[in-house]
């Protein structure tokens, strides 16, 4: 069975000045990454800091990479989330990972190849008798 690819348009912006922002045309989305990739200059530009460096990271073919990484708002459509993110260098592909898709509420709907709101969150129940 031969997987479809999804890509989607984002917004990335700066958590401490919300009008330096960029978009993203097509990012991947990628459920097997736990982070999203977003290109080195694309965060440079909007002031994203590196808070964590030399992150190492196995690629799909095994090879093992260090990137820094930042933290960023990211928005697709009307959804936004923040969350860490990867300064990709160039050759990295641009991906929106697992964990920004969960916070964004949105989930891959292969029948339809996009990306569907998740539906409601999941809360921890009242145990007391």
């Amino acid at each position: 069975m031969v997987m479809e690819t999804i890509h989607v348009g984002c917004k990335i912006e700066n958590p401490t000045d919300r009008n330096q922002a960029v978009a993203v045309s097509r990012a991947l989305v990628d459920t097997g990454s736990e982070y999203s990739w977003i290109p080195v200059k694309s965060l440079e530009k909007i002031g994203i800091n590196r808070e964590k460096k030399d992150l190492l990271f196995t690629m799909a073919n095994g090879q093992t990479i260090t990137r820094s990484v930042g933290f960023a708002i990211l928005r697709v459509d009307r959804s936004f989330t923040i969350d860490e993110v990867v300064f990709a260098e160039p050759g990295d592909l641009t991906l929106l990972g697992a964990r920004t898709l969960e916070g964004l509420g949105l989930v891959v709907d292969p029948r339809q190849k996009k990306l569907v709101a998740a539906g409601p969150l999941p809360a921890a129940g009242n145990t007391a008798p």
